[in-house]
């Protein structure tokens, strides 16, 4: 995960980095040579805080279709001599899943592009995959030679293809080469690399590391504080507390209390959680005493430990401890937001407040406050909701506050809602299919358009469907 640039939410340019709804409206309603570029800019510098699960490849694609917009920027970016040198997935990963939507929409352009950047490129594993599930079996087998010239004869090059092989999110292309009669020894090379791959998976199997049984306490305990001496560092007290539930019996029970209050860090994680877990009456006061530790592993497992407990006690604690300004607090009022009683609806919502004037509107704790605004009905919250919802750069928690609104906000259906039917998120457009109201024009033409589109997700499709059923409520 990282921080990207994004520009204001209020412009063009940032709007399409939040992969809002009113981003499309904007940029069709705009100049299309400034369209283009705004558009063109996102999909050559990733604005997503995390690029392994927002979404916005279908939606990009779509304002490409929908502007008639040309792949000559994205080739440039894509053929870089900066693709030699920075193979980082998140450079290269979004135009490449862009192309991939525009291939399914019978842009020739866009699969010609995969398909020469998968033979020449950096990034060429994305670009395979692309195309596995685009493209016909003729121009993947035309890509066998191409990219199995990445990998020489030699037991290294012959172990990084098994692992090419074995690690490969779509496995049609090398099934597809496995069987090409037309190439014996092409197909012979890849059917091997498939066996050794499953060789290597059965060997992991058969030679596993860590603790055997009849391990003691103490064994496992030290267990998780060698992994900090190891290079690189391996953080085993999450491991090590499943060993622990194992292994430990009453009788332990002062022995690891004592972890927990004075072992060194990793082992006194590992106790923290095990307490945790086990609800023992004394994790609460050792975890409030660990959230003030200087180390960082130490505080964050005493955190991580409160927030997994789901006792009365633990929730009792919460009401407590969302006060503090740190973690812990931060922890406590998530906590209530996700399992407190109707009457901690005020101490969710000032919390709310507290964290979007405080630390804006990506905090990682807007979550499960934003979740809990709805989960309670807390209708007061609409204003601080729409603030996050419009100012956010994650598109989850937009459409966590999109959510939120349903619940709170009357006025959503005729809002926010409307342009939710164009959002970057898929469940975004299905809460949006559900709720806009049909009394907008634009809304009847965007529900066809999704009911239509092959590229769709079947949830939104099904949400669409319910709309134009002959006893579906009219908004």
């Amino acid at each position: 995960m990282f921080d990207p640039d994004i520009a204001p939410s209020g412009t063009l340019l940032g709007l399409l980095q939040r992969g809002r709804g009113d981003g499309t409206l904007h940029a069709l309603a705009a100049p299309r040579a400034e369209a283009l570029a705004a558009l063109n800019h996102c999909v050559l510098h990733d604005p997503r805080r995390d690029w392994q699960v927002e979404n916005r490849s279908l939606y990009y694609a779509r304002l490409f279709l929908d502007l008639d917009g040309g792949l000559g920027e994205i080739e440039q970016h894509l053929f870089h001599p900066d693709d030699l040198l920075d193979t980082a997935e998140e450079r290269t990963g979004l135009a490449l899943a862009v192309l991939g939507h525009l291939a399914s929409y019978g842009r020739d352009d866009a699969l010609l592009l995969l398909r020469r950047y998968a033979a020449t490129g950096g990034n060429w594993a994305w670009a395979l995959d692309e195309l596995a599930l685009r493209d016909d079996d003729a121009g993947l087998t035309a890509l066998a030679a191409p990219v199995l010239a990445r990998f020489p004869h030699t037991p290294e090059g012959e172990s990084t293809l098994a692992a090419a092989v074995r690690d490969a999110f779509e496995p049609r292309p090398w099934r597809l080469w496995a069987e090409d009669r037309r190439a014996p020894v092409t197909a012979a090379r890849v059917r091997a690399a498939q066996e050794q791959g499953s060789f290597d998976r059965w060997q992991r199997q058969m030679r596993p590391s860590g603790p055997r049984p009849g391990w003691s306490v103490r064994e496992v305990l030290d267990w998780a504080q060698e992994g900090l001496a190891q290079y690189p560092t391996q953080l085993r007290h999450v491991p090590a507390t499943r060993c622990l539930t194992a292994v430990a019996g009453p009788e332990d029970r002062v022995e690891i209390i004592e972890a927990a209050a004075f072992g060194p860090e990793a082992a006194r994680a590992t106790a923290l959680r095990y307490l945790a877990e086990h609800h023992d009456p004394q994790a609460l006061d050792l975890i409030e005493a660990a959230a003030d530790d200087p180390g960082d592993l130490v505080a964050e497992a005493a955190v991580t430990a409160f927030e997994r407990m789901r006792s009365t006690a633990a929730l009792e604690r919460a009401r407590a401890w969302i006060h503090r300004a740190d973690a812990l607090g931060a922890a406590a009022a998530g906590m209530l937001a996700c399992r407190g009683a109707q009457y901690d609806a005020a101490l969710v919502l000032g919390a709310l407040r507290r964290t979007v004037r405080g630390e804006g509107c990506d905090a990682p704790v807007l979550w499960d406050l934003v979740d809990g605004a709805g989960r309670l009905t807390i209708t007061c919250a609409a204003p601080v909701l729409r603030h996050v919802y419009r100012e956010t750069s994650s598109s989850h928690l937009r459409g966590r506050a999109a959510r939120a609104l349903a619940a709170t906000d009357p006025s959503f259906a005729t809002g926010f809602a409307v342009e939710c039917l164009w959002d970057c998120e898929e469940s975004t457009r299905e809460l949006a299919a559900h709720h806009a109201t049909t009394a907008d024009a634009r809304v009847v033409e965007q529900l066809r358009r999704l009911a239509a589109d092959p590229a769709e997700e079947a949830e939104v499709q099904t949400a669409v469907r319910s709309r134009f059923e002959p006893d579906a409520p009219a908004l």
